[in-house]
């Protein structure tokens, strides 16, 4: 359940992208209306899309307050990113800058973990998964290494997808190829921490 509520604002970018598409009169007329003149037609979809995402995330921050009262640092972070690069896009009627909001937060994640491992030797995914499970010094660091990694490899490839296939292509990506490709990565992790637990508890 927190991992669709953590994709909230990207599963109803993806359902706002596909519903305007469906109707491009209306959603140019809804556009023109909450965005200003000027827009054209074919970009309706993708100027709703993120004026929903914007929206969403601000909800997701609110939930999370008022069920917690406090709001995760990772959160703060998200929501800046798409304000910046939402905002961007709805100013200038320029999907470009929503293209790249992805690839900004990936590589943000992956250098905050690779720099925080070199210089300041603090370990973030220990930081975060040592409670639960107890690894050996080289494995959590590869583990922190291979998440850097994977976060500037998933930019990347944002960003290939973007400008080498279809808006809605990228949409699709956005959605069911990040989440997908995650979902591999962690089955892979998890295989390589069972190989570790298992030798140390033998």
């Amino acid at each position: 359940m927190k991992f669709l509520f953590d994709l909230l604002p990207v599963i109803l970018f993806f359902a706002a992208y596909k519903f305007a598409g469906a109707d491009p009169e209306a959603s140019h007329a809804l556009a023109s209306q909450w965005l200003g003149d000027g827009i054209v037609a074919s970009q309706s979809p993708i100027l709703i899309a993120t004026l929903v995402a914007i929206l969403a995330t601000f909800l997701q921050i609110l939930i999370v307050w008022l069920k917690h009262r406090k709001v995760e640092r990772m959160l703060w972070v998200s929501l800046v990113i798409i304000v910046v690069f939402g905002g961007a896009t709805l100013f200038f009627h320029n999907p470009t800058f929503i293209k790249w909001k992805p690839t900004a937060l990936y590589w943000l994640f992956g250098v905050v973990l690779a720099g925080s491992a070199l210089l300041f030797r603090r370990n973030l995914i220990r930081k975060m998964l040592e409670a639960q499970i107890q690894l050996p010094d080289p494995v959590w660091s590869r583990l922190n290494l291979a998440w850097a990694a994977f976060f500037v490899v998933m930019g990347v490839l944002n960003l290939y997808v973007a400008y080498s296939f279809s808006e809605e292509a990228w949409v699709n990506f956005k959605l069911f190829g990040g989440m997908g490709l995650m979902l591999v990565f962690v089955l892979g992790q998890g295989f390589y921490l069972s190989r570790h637990l298992q030798e140390e508890t033998n």
